[in-house]
């Protein structure tokens, strides 16, 4: 699965925040990832989010292909959790992630990745481990 589809509405906000030209990640946001803000052991697979980069991140090479051109690249790792059909939207003021058999997240979050490297790196925020 290399292929994600991108509504209208979800390439609009992207346009709105000026980030259709940068290098996007999507991440499972499982709390041991190089991005990772949220989660833990137990919530694996059911929180995403996408990470913003000035520059492609090596450790996220497979890029997924879409229709609009959109710069989005994810890790094989976070591959796993991704199903046929994946699609990103937005709508009502929340950017969802859903596959052919079922709704992924509701609450996706867009992160700039440089600043969650430096807060990680300053300890103003810790990678989550627990539940």
């Amino acid at each position: 699965m290399t292929t994600i589809k991108l509504s209208d509405a979800f390439v609009a906000l992207l346009a709105r925040k000026q980030l259709t030209d940068k290098n996007l990640v999507l991440i499972t946001d499982d709390g041991g990832g190089k991005y990772s803000l949220q989660g833990g052991a137990c919530s694996i697979g059911t929180k995403f989010t996408i990470i913003v980069l000035d520059q492609p991140d090596a450790d996220y090479s497979i890029r997924l292909n879409n229709a609009q051109g959109i710069q989005l690249w994810t890790s094989n790792y976070d591959l796993m959790f991704l199903n046929t059909g994946v699609a990103l939207d937005y709508d009502q003021g929340r950017i969802s992630i859903k596959d052919d058999a079922h709704i992924l997240d509701r609450a996706v979050q867009i992160a700039d990745g440089a600043t969650v490297l430096a807060a990680f790196k300053q300890g103003v925020i810790a990678h989550s481990e627990s539940c």
